[in-house]
Parts: C-alpha cells; sequence; structure tokens
C-alpha cells in the first residue's frame, strides 16, 4: 500500500472526487481516501503508476504536502470539491 499526503483535502466532496479519479487509473487498486489526516491510501506495484497518480493529485488541486500549492491548486480544488459534492 502507498500512502499520500496532500494539500487543500477539505471534506467528502475533495475525498470523492479524488478517489474517482484515482480508481480510473490502469494498476491502481483500494483507493481510499481519508480527510481528517488529508491521506490517499491506494495499492499498485508500479513506481511509474505512484508517479501517476502524484500528478493527476496535483492536477486536480491536491499537491503532496511538501510539493508547491500554488493559487491555481488552491482554485483547482476548489472547483475539485464543488464537483465532488454534486457527485456524492
Amino acid at each position: 500500500m502507498t500512502t499520500l499526503t496532500v494539500q487543500n483535502l477539505k471534506c467528502g466532496g475533495c475525498a470523492n472526487t479524488i478517489t474517482k479519479a484515482i480508481q480510473g487509473i490502469d494498476g491502481v487498486t483500494d483507493v481510499s481516501v481519508d480527510k481528517d489526516l488529508s491521506t490517499v491510501t491506494f495499492k499498485t506495484e508500479s513506481d511509474a503508476i505512484i508517479d501517476q497518480v502524484k500528478t493527476k493529485l496535483a492536477h486536480l488541486g491536491y499537491p503532496e504536502e511538501h510539493a508547491d500549492n500554488t493559487i491555481l491548486h488552491k482554485a483547482v480544488s476548489f472547483i475539485s470539491c464543488a464537483t465532488g459534492r454534486l457527485t456524492e
């Protein structure tokens, strides 16, 4: 299992968006998101897929804990959050 700590994870809407997006990556299984700890946990056998997940998370507005958290990331996470709430 791989666990990543991310920024901008605020609510169930965020968690829903992240879960759907990460589950859509080939080679990723058992996705879980803990909004209280700001973590994303998943299973994969490939370091390349872990990098894909990190890139996808940043694209959605949820960069890793110590990565740059730009105003663009924050704005995109707000949109991702709202979208996730609509599909809960």
